[in-house]
Parts: C-alpha cells; sequence; structure tokens
C-alpha cells in the first residue's frame, strides 16, 4: 500500500514543475526541516512562507533556539518536507475489472537547499509576515508590533531557504480508468469513515490537468 517518494520514482506521478511547489506550500505552509548533523538526523517543524519577493523558489521561516544548534546550519544542504492532504483509497470504490489494491493518494515535495541565516532585523520582519499571514484569517487581527515583537523574536533564528532542488509526487489515482477515478472521488466525498472532500478536489484539479 504505500509508495515511497524517492525509492519508487514513478514518472505518472511526478512532477518537476516549480508552480506545483508553490501552491503545495502556499496551501500547507506546515514544514518538515530535516537535516544532518554530526551524522545524526534532526527534524523540526515549523510554518513556512513563499518569499514572494523574489523570482527564485524560496521559503522564509525561523526555528526556536536553540533548533540552529541542534541542526548546525551552515553550508550543509537540509531537507525540507512539504505534505498536501492525503487519504486511504479502499479497492471497493474501483469500477469492476481493476486492479483491485488498498493505496494511498496524496502530493508531497522533497525540497533542498542551503539555508541562509538572517539577521535580526530581517528575522522580526519574516515573524511579522508569518504572524500576518495567519491573523489575517481571524475576526480581531493581532499583527506583531516590534514592542512585543522585538523581545520574542530574540528567541528565535530566522531562515531563508532557496530551494536549489526538488522531487514532488502527485498521487491522485491518474493511474485508474475515468470510472474508477469517479467513483473515488465520490466515495471520498460521501459521509464515511475515509470521508476526504478535500482529497477529491485535488484529484479533480490534479485530474483535469493531466
Amino acid at each position: 500500500m504505500s509508495e515511497s517518494v524517492l525509492v519508487r520514482p514513478n514518472p505518472l506521478h511526478a512532477s518537476d514543475d516549480p508552480e506545483v511547489i508553490r501552491r503545495l506550500i502556499r496551501e500547507h505552509p506546515w514544514a518538515t526541516i530535516v537535516s544532518n548533523n554530526d551524522d545524526e538526523l534532526v527534524a523540526s517543524h515549523y510554518p513556512v512562507l513563499l518569499d514572494e519577493r523574489s523570482d527564485e523558489l524560496a521559503v522564509v521561516t525561523h526555528v526556536g533556539r536553540p533548533d540552529d544548534v541542534v541542526h548546525g546550519f551552515g553550508d550543509r544542504e537540509v531537507l525540507l518536507i512539504v505534505q498536501g492532504r492525503h487519504g486511504y483509497i479502499s479497492p471497493s470504490w474501483y469500477a469492476p475489472g481493476a486492479v483491485r489494491a488498498p493505496t494511498w493518494n496524496f502530493s508531497v515535495a522533497h525540497c533542498y537547499g542551503v539555508p541562509q541565516l538572517l539577521d535580526a532585523e530581517e528575522n522580526l520582519e519574516v515573524l511579522a509576515r508569518l504572524v500576518e499571514h495567519f491573523e489575517r484569517h481571524v475576526t480581531e487581527p493581532m499583527l506583531l508590533d516590534p514592542g512585543w515583537g522585538r523581545p520574542l523574536s530574540r528567541g528565535t533564528v530566522g531562515l531563508r531557504l532557496p530551494i536549489s532542488r526538488f522531487i514532488c509526487k502527485v498521487k491522485m489515482s491518474q493511474d485508474k480508468d475515468p470510472v474508477s477515478q469517479q467513483q473515488v472521488m465520490a466515495a471520498l466525498r460521501a459521509p464515511g469513515p475515509y470521508a476526504n472532500p478535500a482529497l477529491a478536489d485535488d484529484m479533480a484539479q490534479s485530474l483535469s490537468a493531466t
């Protein structure tokens, strides 16, 4: 049922389009940062934003101290994992005659780059952008005021990560016949233990582009 992003490459599910990465990050701005520091794998989880001010594919974020030391950020490449919607797909949803194997539909990107450490003012500005990005959806947004934001920022380290390469997989039943695809989306939109209408929407978008 599992499908590895790296070990089992499948051209049908792979994407080399940077716009797919940008959309994935915009819609799912919670990422995992993985590094290898002194032969020890380290992972942290933080919100990220696209660096929309640059034509380069890059994200900005921060880590709390001492995560910067734990990761040993420097001139080494790190891995940023961004995962989209995902969910179980039952073979009972397929049309008669289709290969009946349980599976999982998902979208994920493995992004690689060498992080750039931001200075104090750049870090404060990124923190303000992060707060504004998420607070804008609440009734009474609380923006980052320098009066309380600056002391808070001293406990964090700002990062900009240019993405020099990536591996992206969007697996949305592209290998199934049209009837099975429609039945899978209908099942995901119906009430039940695996109801996942948002994943069905992702399927519809992905399949319409193929």
